[in-house]
């Protein structure tokens, strides 16, 4: 669970645009923008290496200091260069504490299924609705001694503390165990009798 709260000190900006966002990048620092329902929204320079840093974690709770102000806020979208990868720009969403939110939250498995079994998950992502303070990063579905054949549906997920799942089929599955087709092996044993005849002709005027 996402307890501990990031903290990311910036800087208000009021120059806007491609040039003042490539001197941003220049200075090693990322423009931001922080978004609180219908009030006007923030915009920020955050430092491009603690904030890329911070976007490792999946809905971290973040603090953004600014100034004599600071607000509490989560990701909610990330722009990065299509080529470097590098992060261009970021939105935020502010939350007050004890806010409940819905969020993506990607799902892992753990554990090994019996024989050449192998898990595979169906599902990338679960909609969940959690307090901010207890953000899951992860759900965890535990596959060990699961064998060919079988599935995990939504309906069985054990939820972490605080956390409620957020999707519409829950006979949905979102593991299924199966033993991967093999692929024939490649032949590598050539009959000389086998090549054709104009290969030799060329062979052997060679």
């Amino acid at each position: 669970m996402a307890n501990n709260t990031i903290v990311l000190e910036g800087e208000l900006r009021t120059e806007f645009g491609k040039g003042p966002a490539r001197r941003m990048r220049v200075a090693k620092e990322i423009p931001a923008t922080v978004y609180a329902g219908g009030e006007q929204p923030v915009y920020l320079k955050l430092p491009m290496k603690d904030t890329t840093l911070a976007l490792r974690h999946t809905n971290a709770l973040i603090t953004l200091k600014f100034g004599d102000e600071s607000r509490m806020a989560v990701v909610k979208d990330v722009q990065r260069n299509p080529v470097k990868r590098i992060v261009e720009h970021v939105d935020f969403y502010e939350v007050k504490a004890g806010e409940k939110i819905d969020v993506e939250v990607p799902v892992f498995v753990d554990g090994t299924p019996k024989g050449a079994a192998i898990a595979f998950v169906d599902i990338q992502e679960l909609k969940v609705r959690a307090d901010v303070a207890n953000l899951p990063e992860r759900i965890v579905v535990d596959v060990n001694g699961l064998a060919e054949g079988d599935k995990v549906f939504l309906k069985d997920l054990e939820m972490p503390e605080g956390v409620e799942l957020d999707m519409d089929d829950l006979e949905e599955s979102v593991v299924t165990v199966e033993v991967p087709e093999e692929a024939p092996a490649a032949d590598t044993d050539v009959n000389p009798a086998d090549v054709p005849a104009t290969a030799e002709k060329d062979d052997a005027e060679a």
